[in-house]
């Protein structure tokens, strides 16, 4: 959660751009789905989709760990997974990277 100055820039900030102003209840009323306004064909063509890996580089696996592990883990914050590969291919391999 932002601190009571970075809430009072933020909000400086929307006030500032007359473009883009902070929406309303109303605006969020009006608001129709792009697929509605634009078309299904067109607003899924907007979508951006990431495409296969030419060569896979990592494999989904299925492993059972103990659940305060995990929870400990994913406490750690974004990238515990990466960092999981790191630590076990330092163990495993003896190298990191």
């Amino acid at each position: 959660m932002p601190t009571d100055a970075e809430e009072a820039a933020i909000q400086h900030g929307i006030a500032a751009d007359p473009e883009n102003p902070e929406w309303t209840e109303e605006d969020f009323a009006r608001a129709r789905p792009a697929a509605e306004v634009l078309g299904e064909r067109v607003a899924a063509s907007l979508v951006r989709r990431r495409g296969r890996q030419k060569t896979a580089v990592k494999e989904a696996v299925s492993l059972r760990l103990d659940a305060d592990l995990v929870r400990a883990l994913r406490d750690s914050g974004p990238g515990w997974q990466s960092r999981v590969n790191d630590t076990l291919r330092k163990a495993v391999l003896g190298k990191l990277g």
